[in-house]
């Protein structure tokens, strides 16, 4: 069952039989000896104690209870459906209590130097002046907004929700994957998960000191609110690009869950430099608007013309201090693939500390040298533009074709600072139940960070959206790719 690199898991497991194990990949329920992992000794009990029939109507009810709750997101580019209900696997990842101590630490301390860089780039520019990051590397961000430079954001809080992608690599360690500043999403999906598993495994879950993550809707509130003087009387709105955007299901969730209005950019209006909402009962003054649309199409009169999403003069009543955005326009300058590199020099540089969580290496395909290191290794590097997500515009070199990688040089060579390149990462294996067998795919983490401006005014719900691989052999956790997601379980005590 075990590959041949190591021994197998201990007989008498007839569900793992088709388990692999691994020393290339770190697994998250078995040590190498194929002896569980101490914080999953408890979980593997209770699914021996499980027939194989019992995993398969557990998993047919949370399958049945994520279609008839409406749980969806959509793939672009198919022309046969729109939406799709999202894939989840009843085996939850658990991370223990001392692993998550290390991976909060680490997230707290990379975001509060990645909004002091937000801050000083659009207003001093000491670490550009000083040589840390390079201009032209920030300037020629496409998410640059000049627009934003001198412009005072509330508490200067320019990140206030972010999602952070981390990897388990090969040695048992977290590394940062990429930051998603603009318009994080998946914490929906995050908190159905914990849903559906506490109404399909109500015993296992009940005896296993699980940290609770029920206070996210609130604290995500509070956060947001306390972006305006107004603070608890603040007026909250979440503004969608509407149904047939791929994360709709999130924003109606997160609405719903907060208790505030769903708008899209048709339902406000500005008068006299002030945002308001239509209301059956008149107009209504919007103060914080929680945003899940671009940059450049929240104004047309500022930013794309052709946006019908937005609203004309939102960015004028933003620059007047009458309303507040969240996250700020801008952020897209400390996401991009290129910026990434550079995190772990803001954390040197703006709090005088080494990172505890570090990056992956990257090549940065604007710098000749690295580029032709690049072009020359093509079939081993992951190239990714450095703008995109959800898989999108992505090499995998060992599993791609020459006409792809030739494709890829091509659009490297003329544009160079579009791309960037990481090794070919052995992300971390977890159990997962698929067509009756327990098998190991691949995993990343995504936790959820909720800035109020300081490392003491910050909230990591404990755990994070686990996507997996569900495709055998797949590196691809996108759901947009195939993949689907798991429960995260952060235990209370070791």
């Amino acid at each position: 069952m075990a590959t041949q690199k190591e021994t197998e898991i201990p007989p008498g497991l007839a569900l793992f039989s088709s388990y692999a194990l691994d020393t290339d990949y770190f697994d998250e329920m078995f040590q190498m000896n194929g002896r569980p992992r101490d914080a999953y000794r408890k979980l593997l009990q209770s699914i021996l104690e499980l027939q194989a029939n019992e995993l398969t109507q557990r998993q047919q009810a949370a399958d049945l209870t994520f279609l008839n709750r409406g749980i969806t997101f959509t793939v672009y580019g198919e022309e046969s459906t729109i939406e799709r209900i999202f894939p989840y696997d009843i085996l939850p990842r658990i991370i223990s209590a001392q692993e998550w101590d290390t991976i909060e630490r680490g997230l707290i301390q990379r975001i509060h130097a990645i909004n002091l860089y937000l801050r000083d780039v659009y207003h001093e520019g000491r670490i550009l002046q000083e040589g840390v990051i390079p201009f032209d590397l920030v300037y020629s961000c496409q998410n640059y907004q000049r627009e934003m430079r001198g412009l005072h954001v509330a508490n200067d809080v320019y990140t206030t929700i972010v999602g952070t992608d981390l990897v388990r690599l090969p040695g048992g360690e977290f590394a940062v994957l990429e930051d998603n500043l603009r318009v994080p999403s998946g914490v929906s999906y995050m908190l159905a998960n914990r849903e559906v598993m506490t109404q399909v495994f109500p015993g296992m879950f009940g005896g296993y000191g699980i940290r609770s993550i029920a206070h996210y809707g609130q604290a995500l509130l509070e956060r947001l609110q306390a972006l305006t003087p107004k603070g608890r009387d603040a007026t909250v709105v979440l503004l969608t690009p509407g149904i047939f955007n791929s994360a709709y299901f999130e924003h109606t969730f997160l609405a719903r869950m907060m208790g505030i209005e769903l708008v899209e950019g048709a339902d406000l209006l500005i008068r006299d430099g002030f945002v308001y909402m239509r209301t059956t009962g008149g107009l209504q003054r919007v103060d914080v608007i929680y945003r899940r649309v671009d940059d450049e199409y929240t104004d047309p009169l500022h930013f794309r013309t052709d946006s019908v999403l937005g609203i004309p003069g939102l960015f004028n009543a933003y620059r007047a201090g009458n309303v507040t955005l969240a996250n700020a326009m801008g952020t897209g300058i400390a996401d991009d693939k290129a910026v990434y590199a550079f995190v772990p020099e803001m954390i040197r540089y703006y709090l005088g500390e080494e990172p505890i969580l570090q990056n992956v290496e990257t090549y940065l395909c604007s710098r000749e040298d690295e580029r032709a290191h690049v072009l020359e290794n093509l079939d081993k590097l992951v190239v990714k533009a450095v703008g995109e997500s959800g898989g999108y515009g992505m090499l995998i070199g060992p599993f791609s074709t020459k006409d792809e990688r030739e494709k890829f040089r091509r659009q490297i060579q003329a544009d160079p600072r579009n791309y960037i390149a990481q090794p070919t990462l052995r992300l971390s294996r977890a159990p997962c139940y698929i067509d009756g067998n327990v098998v190991s795919r691949h995993v990343d983490l995504r936790p959820f960070i909720l800035y109020g401006g300081s490392p003491d005014d910050t909230v990591i719900v404990p755990g994070g959206l686990t996507r997996v691989a569900l495709r055998e052999g797949s590196l691809v956790v996108n759901s947009s790719q195939g993949g689907g997601s798991k429960d995260t379980w952060v235990l209370e005590n070791d």
